[in-house]
C-alpha cells in the first residue's frame, strides 16, 4: 500500500490500466493524439459515459462510469483542480497504439496515457505521476566503486520480470535483500517523481557489503493482460510470488550466502513480508519499513480525508468524493467466497483481490513467524502511521528477535522533509535518510 507517491495507496491504480509496455519500430495512428485528448477533455468534464462508451468490451466490462467516476475523483482528492493538458506523444507498442496527454493539476502533473486497439477503441487507460528527471547523482552514503550492478532476469513462463542485482566487490559469501514494493505498478527503483527509493536502498547497502536484487513489477510490466483478465487476481500475483522467485534465484547465484537472504518490504510490501516470509522457510529474516497494520478500509479514508483537509477545510465537492468511497468500500465489504471469480472491479480491484486482503491479518502472522524482525517507521508519514506501528508493537514487542525504530523527520518514502506533509512533498527530490541505510546494514551484519 503504498503509495504512495505514485497514487499513494490508492489501489485503483492496480488494475485500472496496462503498465510498462515495450516500444516497437511500428508506426502510430495520427489521429489517435486528438481522441486521446478528447478523452481527457472528456474526463475533465466529468463526461464519464463518453469516455466508457469509447472503451473496447474487456474495458467496458472491466470499469462502469461509476467506477472510473471513483477512480478520477480519488485521483483529484491528491492532485487537486485541473489545470490545462500540456505535451501529447504517440508511441506503438505490442501492436497498440499509445497516447501519452501530460495533464496537469493544482498538486502536480499526471500522465493520462490511452491505448488503442486496432480498430481505434480504448483497450487500456491509466494515470502515473508525470516523472522528473530523477537525481542522477548518487547519495552521499553510496560508494559507487565498492558493488558492480548486473542485470537479471526474475522468474520463469510468460510473466518473466527484468532486475538488477547491486553486487558488493568485496570477497566471501554476502548477505542478501530482496525489495519488495509498495502497492501500484513500480518500477525496479520504486521511482516517485524525482525519487528513487529503492536505487537508494539497493546502492546504500550494496556499499556496506550487502547484495540487493531489485526488479519491475509485475502490474507494470503485465498490467495490460492482468486487466483483460483480472479475475483471480491476489496479493500473491502481485507481489508474492515474484519476491519468492527473486530469493530463490539468489540461492543459486555465485558470491552470495544462502542463509542469509532477506526480505525487506516498503508499504504494502511489509504489510505481506510476514506473509511471504512463511511461504519459505529459508528466509533469514523479514524488515519492515512503513508496514500497514489496519484495515485498508480505515487507511483509505483516513488518507483522502486527510488530504481532503489539508487547506483545513472540506468542500461539498470532497465530500462527494469520499461518500463515492465510502460506497466503493461497502460493496467490498458485502463480498462473499461466490463473488471470487467475477470479473468486475470495485475500486480498480477485483473482488478476488479484496477477499484474499481481507482474509491476511499481517500481525498474526507476524506473531507466529519464528523469524528476525527489524520494523521501521518514518514520524512525518501521513500514509502508513504511527498507529500502524503501534499494531506490530502490540503483537510483537515482547519478542527478543524483533527490533523497532522510529524516524521523526522521515516521510513514507524515509526521506527527511519538515513541517505537515503532503502528497506534493513526494515531488522534492531527495535520498532515503542514511540513518536508515546504517540501521539496515547494521541489523543484517548483525
Amino acid at each position: 500500500m503504498n503509495a504512495a507517491p505514485r497514487l499513494p495507496l490508492l489501489l485503483w491504480a492496480l488494475l485500472l490500466l496496462p503498465g510498462a509496455l515495450h516500444p516497437q519500430d511500428q508506426p502510430a495512428v495520427p489521429d489517435r493524439v486528438e481522441t486521446a485528448r478528447l478523452v481527457v477533455q472528456a474526463l475533465t468534464d466529468r463526461d464519464f459515459t463518453t469516455v466508457v462508451a469509447r472503451f473496447d468490451p474487456t474495458m467496458r466490462r472491466a470499469l462502469s462510469p461509476e467506477q472510473l467516476s471513483q477512480s478520477w475523483d480519488a485521483l483529484r482528492e491528491q492532485v487537486g483542480a485541473f489545470d490545462a493538458q500540456g505535451e501529447a506523444t504517440l508511441d506503438r507498442v505490442q501492436g497498440f497504439d499509445r497516447v501519452t496527454v501530460v495533464t496537469t493539476f493544482a498538486r502536480g502533473s499526471i500522465d493520462v496515457r490511452v491505448v488503442f486497439n486496432q480498430a481505434g477503441q480504448v483497450s487500456g487507460l491509466w494515470f502515473t505521476p508525470h516523472p522528473r528527471d530523477p537525481s542522477s547523482s548518487p547519495p552521499a552514503y553510496a560508494d559507487t566503486g565498492a558493488f558492480r550492478e548486473v542485470a537479471v532476469t526474475v522468474g520463469q513462463g510468460e510473466m518473466i520480470l527484468p532486475g538488477t542485482l547491486s553486487m558488493p566487490t568485496s570477497a566471501g559469501a554476502r548477505p542478501a535483500v530482496v525489495l519488495v514494493h509498495g502497492s501500484g505498478p513500480h518500477d525496479r527503483n520504486e521511482t516517485i517523481g524525482p525519487n528513487q527509493p529503492f536505487r537508494d536502498f539497493a546502492w546504500g547497502l550494496a556499499s556496506r557489503g550487502i547484495a540487493v536484487l531489485r526488479y519491475e513489477k509485475r502490474t507494470r510490466n503485465y498490467a495490460s493482460r492482468i486487466a483483460a483478465a483480472p479475475a483471480g487476481f491476489t496479493l500473491r500475483e502481485e507481489s508474492e510470488d515474484d519476491a519468492l522467485a527473486a530469493v530463490t534465484l539468489l540461492r543459486s547465484m555465485p558470491g552470495i550466502d544462502s542463509s542469509r537472504i532477506f526480505i525487506l518490504g516498503h508499504s504494502l510490501g511489509g504489510m505481506l513480508a510476514p506473509r511471504i516470509a512463511t511461504r519459505d522457510p529459508g528466509i533469514a529474516g523479514v524488515i519492515i519499513l512503513a508496514g500497514s497494520t489496519r484495515p485498508l478500509d480505515e487507511i483509505l479514508l483516513a488518507q483522502i480525508d486527510y488530504i481532503a483537509r489539508l487547506d483545513d477545510s472540506i468542500s461539498s465537492e470532497e465530500e462527494q468524493r469520499i461518500a463515492a468511497v465510502r460506497e466503493g468500500l461497502a460493496a467490498v465489504a458485502e463480498l462473499t467466497a461466490a463473488d471470487t471469480s467475477s470479473p468486475t472491479l470495485l475500486l480498480g480491484a477485483p473482488p478476488s483481490y479484496w477477499l484474499d486482503l481481507r482474509a491476511y491479518h499481517p500481525t498474526e502472522t507476524a506473531r507466529v513467524l519464528a523469524r528476525p524482525m527489524l520494523i521501521l517507521q518514518g514520524g512525518r508519514d501521513y500514509q502508513v502511521t504511527m498507529e500502524d506501528l503501534r499494531g506490530w508493537e502490540m503483537a510483537l514487542s515482547g519478542r527478543s528477535d524483533v527490533r523497532f525504530r522510529v524516524f521523526p523527520d522521515l516521510n513514507h518514502l524515509f526521506i527527511a522533509g519538515r513541517g505537515r506533509p503532503t502528497p506534493t512533498e513526494y515531488q522534492i527530490p531527495g535520498h532515503v535518510a542514511q540513518e536508515v541505510i546504517e540501521e539496515i546494514a547494521a541489523w543484517i551484519h548483525r
